[in-house]
């Protein structure tokens, strides 16, 4: 899909385009190619003279292959996009090429986005654009505002990660007596919870990556400068929130681990009783099962009884004295 977007009085405005006339018909500042057929590359290329790399959704580590400036002057950034969902949380890819001299620009330059999937801040970075006036003034404000509606995004799911936590607090800290059951499901959700903060901390440091490249490609004014400085400190506030999530995550999950080996303490315990309290009995049982020849007990006619209720007994005085001592509680 092919999406061009045109500054209006101040707002972004969106036109999906279906042929390569259709293109030529707007002078936009951002061009968003989401999973791009082969036919669309091409219109791209022809009317824009752009290259799109084979590789743009590879997700190379080394800065030198994310961050570069190609020789006619094209600014390539590859980045990562949070997408927090509850059943597939994941980072969107995404490859942004800042052409700021090409012809067919309304002077301000163009943005091209590419990538597979619609991520959170593209839908929010849009609805904003359309609703607030003079919130976008070229390309560059495009790409800066779309780090920084990343940023507020990965704050929001922070947030939801605290509301989280405190509902696994309260099922583990609130009662003594936690049962499996509800440990297990402690856990299940603080796995989830510290797999999505890792995710925002990669998320966090490949935004970084992105803007510093950013400024110090010196492609940006004064203003635009001091926004990036503005994000930067923003996630270095995120970096700080994610830590003390992976702190408290580990106590929480080492306190209900806790609570599971009380539990299985419990149930060794009582086996553990169980077996003593039967000794007695099991040694009863087999003085009267040797049947020698001359035993006292074998021709009484109360032998049988007598036995049975000697290790009733013998079972009964043990279990009384370790419930006095509080070991079957």
């Amino acid at each position: 899909m092919l999406n061009v977007f045109t500054l209006a009085n101040g707002r972004l405005f969106q036109e999906e385009i279906e042929s390569l006339e259709e293109l030529s018909r707007f002078r936009p500042i951002w061009v968003d190619l989401e999973e791009p057929t082969p036919e669309e590359k091409h219109w791209i290329k022809q009317y824009y003279g752009l290259s799109i790399p084979d590789d743009a959704m590879d997700e190379d580590i080394e800065e030198s292959a994310r961050f570069y400036t190609e020789d006619n002057g094209e600014l390539h950034i590859r980045g990562g996009f949070l997408m927090a969902d509850p059943d597939d949380p994941r980072q969107v890819r995404v490859a942004f090429i800042v052409n700021l001299s090409n012809a067919a620009a309304v002077g301000h330059g163009v943005l091209f986005s590419i990538h597979d999937e619609s991520a959170p801040a593209f839908r929010l970075l849009r609805m904003r654009a359309r609703r607030m006036p003079d919130l976008i003034a070229d390309a560059k404000d495009v790409l800066l505002k779309l780090f920084d509606t990343d940023t507020e995004y990965s704050a929001d799911t922070l947030e939801e990660i605290y509301d989280e936590l405190e509902l696994a607090s309260k099922k583990v800290l609130a009662d003594d007596n936690v049962t499996d059951d509800v440990a297990s499901e402690v856990l299940a959700s603080i796995a989830r919870q510290e797999d999505m903060n890792g995710r925002i901390r990669r998320n966090v440091m490949d935004t970084r990556r992105a803007v510093s490249f950013m400024m110090r490609s010196k492609m940006l004014d004064a203003e635009q400068f001091d926004e990036a400085r503005q994000i930067l400190r923003d996630l270095d506030s995120l970096d700080s929130h994610t830590t003390f999530l992976f702190d408290k995550i580990n106590f929480l999950m080492d306190a209900t681990v806790g609570f599971i080996n009380i539990n299985q303490n419990r149930i060794i315990k009582l086996f553990s009783v169980a077996s003593v309290a039967l000794l007695p009995p099991t040694l009863i049982a087999s003085i009267y099962g040797m049947n020698f020849r001359f035993m006292p007990e074998l021709g009484w006619h109360l032998g049988y009884p007598w036995a049975l209720g000697l290790m009733v007994a013998s079972a009964l005085l043990p279990m009384w004295y370790f419930r006095r001592r509080g070991w079957l509680k």
